[in-house]
Parts: structure tokens; sequence; C-alpha cells
């Protein structure tokens, strides 16, 4: 009996994730199939999920009709030297937070952790009144050097150090090694779980980022991927072809990045650090 519960239970938790699943994959499939249909298949009455007279024809006019490469080159400018910097930047102060015990360090870090109750919209304006008195309105800069601290990254290194033994830490320094290289040649290199994972999700918010971009960026040649995306709805039409088929080609490298690194994300090493 109770293994027919068991095999029940199962059946069942299976049955809804699937149902789950296939909730979240369907307006992609959508998307996908519609930027394989003619403009005339569109907007056809009943509407249709699968394409009557499949064609490529939208994605050779998008490539030709956007400056891709520009936009993905801004884009990944962005997304990398961002990556980058926010890993260290909530690195090391993830080690310090988890390791000198100094009291303001604890009311830094509430003072920190009370920053993510707060919505983006909030600090947005006085945020970009900074940008404009450092001159970095209008700049791939503007777009990087506010982006480099979270709260998220600093928490989770945070959580992760306080799992490292803190006698590794002082056998280092008995043995002559200063702070810098106990945090690069030790400390870094054994949270390469939470670096992995950080730096992905870090990729991912830059490259998807939208509001920031539409506030900072006017010049053209400086827009990223989504604000390219953005200035094909025109105030009184959209070519729906150029916008499907561009969106499905904005999605590539993000696909490819977690194909790439998915294995990471599923790592459970990845969270151990998060765990105290």
């Amino acid at each position: 009996m109770t293994k027919l519960n068991d095999r029940f239970s199962t059946v069942m938790l299976t049955t809804a994730l699937v149902i789950v699943a296939l909730m979240y994959l369907f307006p992609i499939i959508w998307l996908l199939l519609s930027s394989l249909k003619p403009g005339s298949e569109l907007f056809s009455y009943p509407l249709n999920i699968l394409p009557e007279n499949p064609t490529i024809d939208g994605y050779v006019y998008s490539w030709a009709t956007m400056a891709f490469i520009k936009y993905f080159a801004n884009t990944l400018i962005v997304a990398i030297v961002t990556t980058v910097l926010t890993v260290l930047a909530s690195a090391t102060c993830g080690f310090a937070l988890a390791k000198y015990n100094y009291k303001w360090l604890h009311v830094f870090f509430i003072c920190m952790l009370a920053t993510t109750m707060l919505p983006t919209e909030v600090i947005m304006t006085p945020t970009f009144s900074v940008i404009l008195e450092l001159g970095l309105y209008d700049s791939l800069a503007g777009l990087i050097i506010p982006s480099i601290n979270t709260a998220t990254g600093i928490f989770m290194f945070r959580q992760y150090f306080i799992t490292v033994p803190n006698d590794l830490i002082e056998s280092a320094r008995i043995d002559g090694a200063n702070e810098g290289r106990i945090f690069f040649n030790l400390m870094l290199p054994i949270a390469k779980p939470v670096v992995i994972t950080l730096a992905i999700f870090s990729f991912q918010w830059r490259w998807n980022d939208y509001i920031w971009p539409l506030i900072v960026l006017s010049d053209p040649n400086k827009y990223t991927v989504q604000i390219a995306l953005r200035s094909i709805v025109g105030a009184d039409n959209i070519d729906w072809v150029l916008l499907l088929s561009s969106s499905i080609i904005s999605l590539v490298p993000m696909i490819l990045v977690f194909i790439v690194f998915q294995r990471y994300i599923m790592d459970t090493s990845a969270t151990s650090g998060l765990k105290g």
C-alpha cells in the first residue's frame, strides 16, 4: 500500500511539474514559431500556432536591418565588465563581513540588506543625478558603475565564507601570507561555485537590463540590445516581423551561456555557502 501511495505521489508530482514547465515554455514556443511565419500569417484568423509556410526571411531581414554586431558589442562590454567588477566587489566585501569581527561591519551588513527592500525605482533618481554630475550620461560607463555593487552577491559570498574554517586563514597568516594573498590565492578559489553562479546571474541581469539603459543612453550608436529592440516599436505602427525575429536573435547569447554553464547553477556545492 505504501509503495502504491509513493508511486501515485510521484506520478502526481511529475504531472504537475510537466504542466508548470509547459506553462513557462508555451510563450517561448509561440514566439519562436511566430518568428518563422510570414507577415501575412501573424494576424490571420483563426490564429494558428504552427506556421503554414515557415520561412527564415524574417531573420534575414532582421540581421540586414538591425546593427546587431554593434548592439551585441555594446551589451557584451557592459555585461562582461560589470560582471567581473561585481564578482570582485562582492567577494571582497563578503570576505570582510564574514571574517573580520568589527561591530560596525555588522551594522553595515544590516543596512546593506535593508536596501534589498527598496524598489529599484526609488534609487534611480539619486543615482541618475550622480551620473549627471560625474559626466557619465550617455556613456557605457554610466551603465557599468552603478550596477557593480549588489546586495545579493555580497550576501552569497558572506554566507559561503562563513563556512570556511578560521583555522585555515590563521594558518595562512602564520605562514606569512598577507590579506590580499589570502583572499586571492585561498578564499577566492575556494568560492569558485559562488563566483560562477554570481557571474552567470550578473551577466543575465546586465544583458536583460532595460530601464536603466533607457534612462542613461540617448546615442543610438551606444544602444544595448534591449534598447535597440525597443526602438523597433514606433508610435503609430510596429514591424512585427522585425520585432519577433530580432527578439529571438537577442536571446541566442543568453541561451549559449546557460547551455555552457548550466551545470554550475545546478551544482549543489554552489549553494552550500548559503547554509548558516
